[in-house]
C-alpha cells in the first residue's frame, strides 16, 4: 500500500483530527470518514461541514496541480469544479456500503 505522508504541522497539533482518507484499489474507490463529529453542533450542520471540507480539498488539489503541472489555458480549480459537478450529476461509479467506513 502506498500512503501519503502526514503533513508536519498536523503532527505537532494534539487536537488534529483525520476526517477523510481515500484509496483506489481493484478499480474501486474506498473511503474512511469521521462522520458525526459535528452532529451536535448548533452552528453548522454535518452536511455544511462536509461541504466546507470537500471545497477545501478541491482547492488544495487545484493548488497542488497548478504548482506541479502548470496550465495556461484555464484555471485548475475551474476544471476540478466542472468535473466534480459533472460526476455528481452523472456518476461514473456508484459507491457501495462496503467501500466506505465511518468512524465517530
Amino acid at each position: 500500500m502506498h500512503e501519503c505522508p502526514i503533513p508536519d504541522s498536523v503532527m505537532y497539533d494534539e487536537d488534529a483530527v483525520e476526517m477523510l482518507r481515500v484509496w483506489t484499489a481493484d478499480q474501486t474507490m474506498y473511503c474512511s470518514m469521521k462522520i458525526g463529529m459535528y452532529q451536535e453542533s448548533k452552528l453548522l450542520s454535518e452536511e455544511a461541514i462536509w461541504g466546507v471540507i470537500l471545497a477545501d480539498v478541491a482547492r488544495q488539489v487545484s493548488t497542488t496541480l497548478q504548482q506541479n503541472y502548470p496550465r495556461t489555458d484555464t484555471d485548475s480549480l475551474t476544471l476540478v469544479r466542472d468535473h466534480f459537478l459533472q460526476e455528481l450529476s452523472t456518476p461514473t461509479a456508484i459507491p457501495s456500503d462496503s467501500a466506505s467506513q465511518q468512524h465517530h
